[in-house]
């Protein structure tokens, strides 16, 4: 059951992050990678979210396992990395580098704050 619940996740995960990532590069034509940085940021606010409410295993299979791994993505983080420095843009891969870091920890922290005081 339990990978019933992760496959469902990551199901509407993976269809999320496709959705938001179309929606926002529709709107900010840029040559930094503004849709990665923000689903990974909100991804990371909304695990911390779910771990500090500790709603239960199966709650944090579906939505933590499943739901997040799927909505969040560290490998197409790494690839833009990557491709700004190939492209040289060593100060826009460093702020995204950064923000992506800072931030992503940052959120978490706030995330499971919140969630400890709603859970």
């Amino acid at each position: 059951m339990n990978i019933l619940f992760v496959a469902i996740g990551g199901f509407f995960g993976a269809i999320s992050r496709f959705g938001v990532n179309n929606w926002i590069k529709s709107r900010f034509h840029a040559h930094f990678p503004i849709a990665t940085l923000m689903v990974n940021l909100v991804g990371s606010f909304l695990l911390g979210l779910l771990i500090g409410a500790k709603l239960g295993h199966t709650w944090e299979l579906l939505l933590g396992t499943g739901f997040m791994g799927a909505f969040t993505t560290f490998s197409t983080f790494k690839l833009d990395s990557i491709q700004l420095w190939n492209n040289t843009q060593g100060k826009s891969m460093t702020l995204y580098l950064s923000a992506s870091y800072t931030f992503g920890i940052l959120l978490a922290l706030i995330g499971m704050r919140m969630g400890m005081m709603f859970g």
